[in-house]
């Protein structure tokens, strides 16, 4: 039987991710400055914890710069060759920034277990003066980026690189402040088991997210049953068929699908309705639509369906 087909792009740029460029500048700024400010005083006290965390500083640096280097790649334009422009890496950028974080995670817990065994005497008034300095930047650095980051998971890489930044401040301030009235060494390494803990959480549902979406996955805010239903439902509509959902971006959500309509007339009306109301209703701001008269013999194989 011969095919009816019409395909509709929505290409509409309204709903293009916030620009954090000024956020970035900033928070970078303030980060290398510092990390040399930990390094100065980390030499001067003879204090080998704030050149570590110095070190660690430097990565989050790395990591921002790689999430800014995405953010803007995520706005050029397609090209012929890479027809949906360079969106997917803010995915990668996400699923990196995830994987540095459980890495600094793993290296601050061996290290406090480490400490258990051969406490180390802490310059209590100098760590306490540099970590409040670093609860103060690396907040107001992750508060930055606090409007974006439950819109757009490379935005929310960044954000919880700082905020498990201001976390560790915070616990080596108290872990300082508590060392210095009681001498009780082991505290830092308990308290540094308890951030990484916390941090730990909290980066696990990033990386699982950001892993899903560059594999296709259909994105976590998605029901895939309620998009085919509300299809199904459509008027002339008999049957949905090869309906796929993915994350082109950290941002923006694209679907293609195949609709029987025994009657094979083009409805431009129709395909409008259905871009703006799964906008509307989904998010999803890329669809391309094609009718069909009702050759079902060769649709995508799905496996049942999963329960969420």
């Amino acid at each position: 039987m011969a095919h009816n087909h019409s395909h509709d792009h929505d290409h509409d740029h309204s709903h293009a991710p916030k620009n954090f460029d000024r956020a970035f500048a900033i928070g970078i700024a303030l980060n290398v400055g510092f990390v040399v400010v930990e390094v100065i005083f980390g030499l001067f006290s003879n204090s080998l914890a704030l050149l570590a965390d110095a070190g660690h500083n430097l990565s989050d640096v790395l990591s921002l710069l790689f999430a800014w280097g995405a953010s803007i790649l995520v706005r050029k334009l397609p090209t012929q060759r890479h027809t949906y422009g360079l969106r997917r890496t803010s995915i990668l950028a996400a699923l990196i920034n995830a994987l540095v974080l459980l890495v600094a995670v793993g290296a601050i817990a061996w290290e406090a277990i480490l400490r258990f065994g051969h406490p180390e005497a802490v310059a209590s008034d100098t760590v306490i003066w540099v970590a409040s300095v670093g609860i103060v930047i690396n907040g107001f650095t992750a508060w930055l980026f606090m409007s974006g980051q439950k819109q757009d998971m490379n935005i929310r890489g960044a954000y919880l690189h700082m905020m498990a930044d201001a976390a560790i401040s915070l616990g080596v301030l108290l872990a300082a402040i508590a060392i210095k009235f009681t001498d009780w060494l082991w505290l830092d390494s308990v308290v540094s088991l308890i951030v990484a803990v916390i941090i730990g959480i909290g980066t696990w549902s990033l990386l699982r997210e950001s892993l899903n979406l560059a594999l296709d996955a259909v994105p976590a805010n998605i029901h895939p049953a309620k998009v085919e239903a509300y299809l199904a439902g459509l008027p002339g509509i008999e049957a949905v068929h090869d309906l796929h959902i993915w994350a082109m971006s950290t941002t923006e959500i694209a679907l293609t699908v195949h609709l029987i309509k025994p009657d094979a007339v083009i409805d431009d009306l129709l395909l409008v309705q259905i871009n703006n109301e799964l906008r509307e209703l989904f998010g999803i701001q890329h669809t391309t639509v094609q009718f069909e008269r009702g050759n079902t013999s060769h649709p995508c194989k799905q496996a049942p369906a999963e329960v969420v």
